[in-house]
C-alpha cells in the first residue's frame, strides 16, 4: 500500500473534528508492543499500513479509529491466528491506560474505579463506549465500539475486554472470577482460548459484547485508593476532555439521543429532560454552539448506521428500527442522503473496503 499523507488527520494537540472518531497513541504503542510479543515485525506492519512511525510519539496525537481497524486487520492475517492477543500476560503487561489507569487505581472501590473508566474512556478512545449495567448477580460492563467506516475487528474488541478485566484484577490484587463473557460475533471453530483468557464460558451471537462480574468483586476495596491524587487526576482527565470536545453540549445530546433512538424518535423536550435541563435552556446552548437538535439527531443517526451496517447479523428492517425511524422508506432515503446509495449497497461497500485497504 503507499503511504498515505495524514498530516490533516493526525496533528499533535490538534482536536479531530467532532464525525472523526480517535484512539490515543498511547494506547496504540501498547497494542503495538503486544503484536511485537507476538512475533509480528512491527516496523514493517506499519509500513504496510502507510503510518509515520514518529507521529505515535508526538503529544496529544491521536489515530482514526479505521486507520487502527486496519491496523488490526494486517496483524491477523500476517499471525494468521484469529485469537490475536487473546492472552492474559499480554493484556496485562502492555496495556496503556495512561492517566485514566492512575485515576481508577485512586479509586475505593473496583465499582468506583469502573465508574471512572465509563467517565474518562474517551480520553484512551471516543470510538469506544464503555457503560456499566446493573444486574441481580453483579453488573455487566458492556463495551461498543462507534464510528469509522470500517467493521471492528473481533480481535480488537476481544482484546479491549480482557484488558479492562486484567485492570480489574490489578486494582483489586485478585484473582477475579466472571460470571459471564458474551460477544456479538459467531463462534469460533474452538473457544478453549476465549475460556481460557476470562476464566469462564463464554457465550456468541450476543446482544452486546459484555462481561458480568459478581456483586461482591464490584465492591471490592482497592489497596491504592487516595481521594486527593483521584481528584487531581480527575481535573487532569476533565482537561483532556474540554480538549477533545466531549464536554459539549452537542456532545451530550448526541450521547442522549443514541440512548434513546430504539424507542423511537426522541423529541428536543425529552432529550432536554435527560440531561437535566430545561427545554428551552437545552436550544439556547445549541444555538450558542451554532448547531440545531435536528442536525445532532441526524449525525447520530448517521454514525450508528455506519456501525449497525457493519454488523451482518443486522437485517435493514432491524437497523431502520434502532435507529427510530417508523418506516423503512425514510431510512432508506436518509441512507442515500448520508452514504449516495441505499443501505444494502452501502454495507456491502463496508465489507469490500477491508480487502482493499490491506491489498
Amino acid at each position: 500500500m503507499p503511504q498515505r499523507q495524514r498530516g490533516t488527520q493526525r496533528r499533535a494537540g490538534c482536536m479531530p473534528q467532532p464525525e472523526l472518531r480517535t484512539s490515543s497513541a498511547a494506547w496504540l504503542e501498547g497494542v503495538l508492543s503486544m503484536f511485537e510479543a507476538e512475533g509480528l515485525d512491527v516496523p514493517s506492519l506499519l509500513r504496510e499500513a502507510g503510518f509515520d512511525p514518529d507521529s505515535l510519539h508526538r503529544q496529544n496525537t491521536r489515530i482514526p479509529v479505521d486507520e487502527i481497524s486496519v491496523l488490526w486487520q494486517l496483524a491477523v492475517a500476517r499471525a494468521g491466528r484469529p485469537t490475536l492477543g487473546l492472552h492474559r500476560d499480554l493484556a496485562s503487561t502492555h496495556s496503556k491506560l495512561g492517566t485514566v489507569g492512575h485515576a481508577m487505581s485512586c479509586s475505593s472501590s473496583l465499582e468506583s474505579a469502573l465508574v471512572r473508566l465509563t467517565r474518562y474512556m474517551a480520553v484512551i478512545s471516543d470510538a469506544t463506549a464503555f457503560s456499566l449495567h446493573p444486574d441481580p448477580r453483579g453488573c455487566w460492563m458492556v463495551m461498543k465500539h462507534t464510528g469509522g467506516s470500517l467493521p471492528i475487528p473481533r480481535q480488537r474488541v476481544e482484546y479491549a475486554l480482557l484488558t479492562v478485566l486484567m485492570q480489574c484484577q490489578w486494582l483489586t490484587r485478585r484473582e477475579l472470577q466472571p460470571l459471564a463473557m458474551e460477544f456479538i460475533y459467531p463462534a469460533p471453530a474452538d473457544d478453549r482460548l476465549h475460556r481460557e483468557a476470562f476464566g469462564c464460558e463464554v457465550r456468541f451471537n450476543a446482544e452486546a459484547n459484555r462481561l458480568l462480574l459478581s456483586s461482591a468483586d464490584m465492591a471490592t476495596p482497592l489497596p491504592t485508593f487516595h481521594e486527593v491524587l483521584g481528584e487531581m487526576q480527575e481535573h487532569l482527565l476533565d482537561d483532556q476532555l474540554d480538549l477533545l470536545g466531549q464536554t459539549t453540549t452537542s456532545t451530550l445530546v448526541c450521547a442522549e439521543i443514541a440512548r434513546r433512538l430504539q424507542h423511537g424518535e426522541p423529541r428536543r423536550q425529552d432529550v432536554a429532560s435527560g440531561l437535566g435541563l430545561a427545554e428551552r435552556t437545552l436550544q439556547r446552548r445549541l444555538q450558542e454552539e451554532s448547531v440545531s437538535f435536528q442536525s445532532l439527531l441526524d449525525r447520530t443517526r448517521r454514525e450508528l448506521a455506519r456501525q449497525y451496517l457493519a454488523e451482518d447479523r443486522h437485517t435493514l428492517t432491524d437497523v431502520a428500527d434502532m435507529l427510530g425511524f417508523v418506516d423503512t422508506s425514510n431510512f432508506f432515503r436518509a441512507c442515500k442522503r448520508w452514504f449516495g446509495v441505499p443501505p444494502a449497497q452501502y454495507r456491502a461497500r463496508i465489507w469490500d473496503a477491508p480487502a482493499a485497504l490491506a491489498a
